[in-house]
């Protein structure tokens, strides 16, 4: 006799077989996007020399490398929900090798901004697996899965600072570096027919939900309506501060400017007008069913959190190279070192997060790292000259560890919250990392290191607060679930409450 799991497909303990596969091609697409996202950086020196480009050039370009990395992370998440993460990872892939391609011939700075600003996009890579490995593993495991997605995909940050150098070294010193953007374009490029062959959306015999209404995150209140609002704002003044920061160094005209600022404003009555478009049902009082509602403030706190931790981790480890080389009078190689802690410490801790998450539970975890973020932060505005260099160092990584398995937990969280809604979700969240270390980054140029620091243990601190308020999803696969011929993915909660709805 035929039983369920063979019926279904579904190993006997509700596991979906082939769901390694398919992480390990997520993980893959999702470090092949780190490497060129961070493929400047590695080289940033050389391409000013060889350019012959000002410090404040140099510095521009580094700014357009996160650019457009926000709006990105919002429309991949929403194309993610409608098209799926094999057709929207193969796309982006192969799209992200052009830019790469074109930056290997650039010769001019404009050119080179553009293909930054292009480049910046594929930063929202991230947001497309984390929809894919919600679809392959239940609620047992989304967050041992997603931390492996997040700890491996972003080790991609450290293997373009290491790894792209060595690949550049066999062509000179001159041009070196074309030969290793362009190597790190090629990859992707091949990689997303791999990806395009092999990557399945969602397991056989089960359907890939998608969102009933496009063009903006549904939601469920008249509450959840008015943050959703509330959300857009910081994310378009983050665009606007970029604009001033390149009228700052002179690479924009201020008269330009003011036409980008009102296009930025026409962008957010435009968004907000689709925001109230595709809940009208909400403004109409209209009765939502059970299985739909959710909670968005769980998903504005992990926002919050995703801005301290992730957020946190790119303005340090943009700053803190440079920051300890004068601190300490130490050589460049040892600087990036030092400020390499935190990349290293993301191989070990992100999954760690994810794990202790399905193991020890999201809240507790989210509460610990949020914590440990913020004292860490705080800590590390202390250090001077007189600090051992040894000590410096460790601290850097401790914290890093705190950060790393903070995101881990973060995303232990976000594909339970509603899964036709995941990428959009993931979108939105990803974004706030980007508007963190855009803030920060911000406070860094307007005042100094110390500043910089308290203002994310600040941050942090409230973030920490605010983790209290969140309300732990079900961990395990009811029983009743799979004799219900539940999807796995869709656990049934161990108390009465519709399992999507769990909330503030």
């Amino acid at each position: 006799m035929l039983t369920h799991s063979h019926v279904s497909g579904m190993s006997t303990d509700g596991r979906e077989p082939g769901r390694w596969k398919m992480l390990n091609l997520a993980w893959v697409s999702f470090f092949l996007t780190f490497v060129v996202w961070y493929n400047l950086g590695a080289f940033s020196t050389t391409i000013a020399r060889v350019l012959k480009l000002s410090k404040e050039q140099s510095q521009v370009l580094m700014l357009c490398n996160l650019a457009l990395t926000i709006p990105a992370r919002i429309g991949v998440g929403m194309l993610v929900d409608r098209f799926g993460p094999r057709k929207v990872y193969s796309w982006l892939l192969a799209l992200a090798s052009i830019p790469c391609f074109a930056m290997a011939v650039s010769n001019q700075f404009y050119q080179m901004v553009i293909c930054r600003l292009l480049i910046s996009c594929v930063g929202a890579g991230f947001v497309v697996g984390i929809r894919m490995v919600a679809e392959w593993f239940d609620a047992r495991d989304i967050g041992t899965a997603e931390g492996i997605y997040g700890g491996l995909g972003n080790f991609g940050m450290a293997a373009a600072t290491f790894g792209l150098p060595l690949l550049a070294l066999p062509f000179g010193p001159v041009n070196g570096w074309r030969y290793a953007i362009a190597i790190s374009g090629a990859l992707c490029l091949i990689w997303a027919f791999v990806f395009y062959a092999m990557a399945i959306d969602s397991p056989p015999g089960k359907e890939f939900k998608r969102p009933k209404k496009r063009g903006a995150l549904e939601v469920t209140s008249h509450g959840d309506l008015l943050g959703l609002i509330f959300m857009q704002v910081p994310m378009v003044l983050c665009l606007g501060v970029t604009t001033w920061r390149l009228v700052r160094v002179k690479f924009l005209p201020m008269g330009l400017s003011y036409f980008i600022y009102a296009l930025l404003a026409a962008l957010l009555v435009q968004q907000i007008t689709k925001i109230l478009k595709v809940n009208r049902s909400v403004l109409e009082k209209a009765v939502v069913p059970e299985d739909e509602k959710y909670s968005f403030g769980q998903v504005a706190i992990l926002s919050l959190c995703y801005a301290v931790t992730f957020g946190g981790e790119l303005a340090v480890e943009q700053m803190l190279p440079g920051y300890f080389e004068k601190m300490f009078s130490v050589s460049v190689v040892i600087a990036g070192v030092m400020g390499a802690g935190f990349a290293f410490a993301n191989f070990i801790a992100r999954p760690l997060g994810g794990i202790l998450g399905d193991y020890v539970g999201r809240k507790p975890i989210m509460i610990v790292t949020l914590l440990g973020s913020a004292i860490g932060f705080y800590l590390i505005s202390m250090i001077n000259s007189q600090w051992p260099l040894w000590a410096a160092m460790t601290l850097v990584v401790v914290v890093g560890l705190f950060l790393m398995a903070g995101n881990g937990a973060n995303f232990c969280i976000a594909p339970l919250i509603r899964k036709p809604l995941t990428g959009q979700i993931a979108g939105l969240i990803g974004a706030y990392g980007s508007v963190g270390s855009v803030a920060f980054m911000t406070i860094l140029l307007l005042t100094n290191a110390y500043t910089f620091f308290i203002s994310m243990a600040v941050t942090g601190t409230v973030a920490f607060a605010c983790c209290f308020l969140i309300k732990e999803p079900a961990r395990t696969l009811a029983p009743q679930a799979i004799a219900n011929n539940k999807p796995a993915d869709e656990p049934l909660p161990e108390t009465s409450e519709p399992a999507p709805a769990f909330a503030i």
